[in-house]
């Protein structure tokens, strides 16, 4: 069928699905009207105990019990008699009849006994006019009961059941074309077609994400009209038959008592609803002025003495979670089932499962707070926490990132950091510089003035070592075959660590090639023929600048 013919279709099969339902709807309505009615006469009944005389699933009136027998086995009495009589057509209703005495009124049908009236039932009225009600009510439900039975109605209850399917079947049938057709229309216009939800320039969802929730939408309101639509067949074809009528009230208990239940739950509940909003509300207000103070600590437009910019985050975290945690305690008393034991209980399991699975969770969050707020590193600088070095990538509330000289990302939980010692590599190299160092072992044959020289000199010649503080020589140790030597020099860039390694080392390989000293640790055989002793006038071999002379004392007279 093309789309030009299949919408006219579709509405005329639609259509003429409605008016039979609506057809038959004031039966539906009229078993729900006679529910509703049996349910406030139970309401009533509460007060005294009573118990219900039945016919055909139909409530009639209520009895009290006596001395002797209880309320529901008299009610049960009676309702077995009162159905004994009605499926006996040689009966006639009208064989329904009175008869009185000074302390009882009996109704009997024929010579068949139905029940027996006291004075304790009637409450303050005439015993006799109480028993005329009775018996009009069971004359009354007698006569529907049997004529719900003759083949007649039967017959033109099987036509309604006939007429209510086909209609159900093109209703459904009406709804699946519906889906099909919307879907389609929908596809053409959010799939490929750049309906894309932006401002300006900015891409906020995907036409494909649009697509699929207006799907679920639709698929969502199809279901629930098909579901609606099986429903009032159901209990409408139900209860059109008195053997199956109970079933259609049992459907109206599954499906549409709960609803009212929640309905009226709802309802109730609209006071303590409206305080909860109000208070997301203001409390979402609250959130946004904190977040633009925070922003305005972390640029620098707002300041606090003693608080660093860059805990403004951290912090502003930790205030939201407070307030949040507020706010629910505020609203707690006003959540709808918030006394109820259930409610209650649930609460207090997930409270005993988040204790038990999230204590490394909990401490890692303490650990990275802490971390924060100790100002142990930044982002971008190098350090070493025990054996593992690396520049800081990211640090979140659970864990910090390194990424190692060799490319290699390690994650550390924070509460392994927070309980070892960190170097920082680059704190200080920002302000006041790192000292790097590196150490040579010459023999004693070599003069330490012209060793200091060609040290300085190796460090001057590194690129990325800073001239001032000028870099320095230590002599760490006069050892049993060599004098070890240790230069110390400045650099403010943390980052480079390695690659001026490198180049100071390659500079000392160099210098002390060019000046014919070698970079070796003699070791000890034996006892040398000539002594390892630097003559005076060889103290102060190149590069090695002299000492200038001494000056004396000069005389007052002079």
């Amino acid at each position: 069928m093309n789309k030009k013919n299949g919408q006219p279709t579709l509405r005329a099969v639609a259509a003429i699905a409605g008016l039979c339902l609506l057809a038959l709807l004031p039966l539906h309505g009229a078993n729900a009207a006679t529910r509703e009615d049996a349910a406030l006469d139970r309401q009533l009944a509460l007060e005294v105990e009573t118990s219900p005389v039945t016919l055909d699933g139909e409530v009639l009136f209520r009895v009290r019990g006596t001395s002797l027998v209880p309320p529901a086995k008299r009610a049960g009495a009676i309702t077995e008699r009162l159905k004994q009589f009605a499926d006996d057509d040689s009966i006639p209703v009208d064989a329904l009849h009175i008869e009185s005495d000074a302390e009882l009124t009996r109704i009997l049908a024929g010579e068949q006994l139905i029940m027996v009236l006291a004075d304790i039932d009637a409450e303050g009225v005439p015993r006799d006019r109480l028993a005329e009600l009775v018996m009009a009510d069971m004359s009354k439900a007698v006569k529907a009961y049997r004529v719900a039975r003759t083949p007649r109605v039967l017959l033109v209850h099987t036509g309604y059941v006939v007429l209510a399917t086909l209609a159900a079947v093109a209703l459904l049938y009406g709804l699946l074309r519906l889906r099909r057709w919307t879907l389609a229309r929908l596809r053409r216009r959010f799939v490929g077609g750049g309906a894309d939800l932006k401002i300006q320039s900015v891409k906020l969802v995907q036409s494909r994400q649009v697509w699929l929730a207006v799907r679920g939408l639709v698929n969502v309101a199809i279901t629930v009209s098909v579901l609606a639509v099986i429903y009032l067949h159901l209990s409408t074809v139900l209860g059109l038959y008195p053997w199956t009528a109970p079933l259609a009230d049992q459907l109206f208990q599954l499906f549409l008592k709960p609803l009212q239940v929640m309905g009226g739950a709802v309802l109730a509940s609209l006071p303590d609803l409206g305080f909860i909003v109000v208070l997301v509300v203001v409390v979402r207000y609250v959130l946004k002025a904190l977040q633009l103070m925070f922003q305005g600590i972390e640029t620098g437009a707002v300041s606090f003495e003693n608080f660093d910019p860059e805990w403004a985050q951290p912090t502003y975290k930790i205030v939201r979670i407070l307030v949040i945690a507020f706010s629910v305690v505020v609203a707690y008393p006003y959540i709808p089932g918030s006394e109820s034991q259930a409610f209650k209980g649930v609460s207090l399991f997930l409270g005993v499962i988040f204790s038990l699975g999230s204590s490394s969770v909990i401490s890692n969050v303490i650990a990275g707070y802490t971390m924060t707020y100790r100002r142990a590193f930044r982002l971008g600088d190098r350090i070493a926490v025990g054996e593992i070095t690396g520049f800081v990538t990211e640090t979140s509330l659970l864990v910090t990132r390194l990424r190692s000289f060799k490319n290699e990302e390690v994650v550390l939980p924070n509460s392994e950091i927070l309980g070892k010692a960190v170097i920082n590599y680059s704190a200080l190299a920002r302000r006041e510089g790192l000292i790097l160092h590196t150490t040579v072992g010459i023999g004693y044959e070599t003069p330490w003035r012209q060793v200091e020289a060609m040290l300085l000199m190796a460090a001057e010649r590194t690129a990325g070592l800073e001239r001032e503080p000028r870099p320095f020589v230590l002599q760490k140790s006069l050892g049993d075959f060599c004098v070890v030597y240790e230069i110390n020099a400045t650099t403010r860039d943390a980052t480079q660590i390695g690659l001026l390694y490198t180049a100071l080392h390659a500079n000392i390989l160099d210098i002390f090639n060019e000046y014919g000293v070698q970079i070796m640790t003699p070791a000890y055989e034996g006892d040398p023929e000539v002594p390892k002793l630097v003559p005076r006038e060889q103290w102060h071999l190149a590069p090695a600048a002299p000492e200038p002379e001494p000056v004396g004392p000069t005389s007052v007279g002079q």
